[in-house]
Formats: structure tokens, C-alpha cells, sequence
């Protein structure tokens, strides 16, 4: 749902400043651009440890080493994250294939890409195992409670969890 809101974004950003007025004109161009500001995205979260996403799943992407990421290793991952959809794309697109046979193709290739992790010793997807990174179940540190002040009980006034007449 977020992607969704940084799709209208770019591309609201992107046919203002391109004067375009059909959404089939620049088509191309709006593409490459979604494309740069995804990774513009991703590289951000990704090097800051997770993605919004990802903070609710508690996961968080680090090196092979359980260090957090550069930008550089980031973009990397980015880059070869795309190996989930450009082959079937690419062959799609050289051959003209008709929509539901292009969905077809991509649908079957991502089923295969995600079982081919299963051949993977510690069952990681091969973009994080060429990238140099990998991804972990995060839970945050409790902050520590200041000393002194008292959890509020239901029985104190002013309590949300009063109901008052």
C-alpha cells in the first residue's frame, strides 16, 4: 500500500514537471523514472537497517556479517533484486507476447526464483547471497523507564481506563 502512494507521488511529480497530459505519452521515460525513485527508496531504508514495511514485520536487512548496510551494498541489492521480474520482462518483451502470456511467463519465473531459494544452505533468496546480505527477524530494545515515575494503575484518577458518570 506505501509503494502505492510513492507511485502516485513519482508520478505526479513526474508528469508535472514533464507537462505530460496522456498517460500513454513518455510512458518509457515515467517508467525509468519510477525505477530511479524506487531505488532512490530503497537504497535509503535498506542502508538506514528497514524499509517501513519491514519495520512492521519486524526484519531487518544486514551484511553477511549481521552488520547493518552501505548505500553501495544497498543499491547492489536493488540492483539484483530486479533478477525477480527483468528476465520474463525482457523475453516478453522480445518476443511481443500478449499480456496474459507475459503474466503467465512472470508469475512462473518468480515462482521459480522463490523455490530455487530453497537450494540455498541457509534457504536465502540468491539476490541477498550475491549482494553480501541477508535478512533477519529484528525486535527493537526496550527503551528504559525512567526511575521515579509510576506506571498509573486503573484506580488513579485521571486513568484512561476510568469510566467517568
Amino acid at each position: 500500500m506505501l509503494m502505492f502512494g510513492v507511485v502516485f507521488l513519482a508520478g505526479y511529480l513526474f508528469s508535472t514537471l514533464s507537462q505530460t497530459r496522456n498517460a500513454l505519452d513518455n510512458r518509457h521515460a515515467l517508467q525509468a523514472f519510477v525505477f530511479v525513485i524506487f531505488g532512490i527508496y530503497f537504497v535509503w531504508f535498506w542502508a538506514k537497517g528497514q524499509t517501513l514495511a519491514m519495520k512492521t514485520w519486524n526484519i531487518r536487512v544486514v551484511d553477511a556479517h549481521g552488520a547493518p548496510i552501505t548505500q553501495k551494498r544497498a543499491l547492489l541489492r536493488y540492483t539484483l533484486s530486479w533478477l525477480w521480474f527483468l528476465p520474463p520482462l525482457a523475453i516478453s518483451w522480445m518476443f511481443a507476447l500478449p499480456g496474459r502470456e507475459g503474466a503467465v511467463l512472470t508469475l512462473g519465473w518468480v515462482a521459480i526464483w522463490a523455490i530455487l531459494a530453497r537450494f540455498h544452505p541457509q534457504k536465502q533468496f540468491w539476490h541477498d547471497v550475491w549482494a553480501g546480505t541477508r535478512l533477519i527477524t529484528w525486535v527493537a530494545p526496550e527503551r528504559p523507564r525512567k526511575k521515579g515515575k509510576a506506571k498509573p494503575d486503573a484506580e488513579t484518577p485521571g486513568s484512561p481506563d476510568i469510566n467517568v458518570p
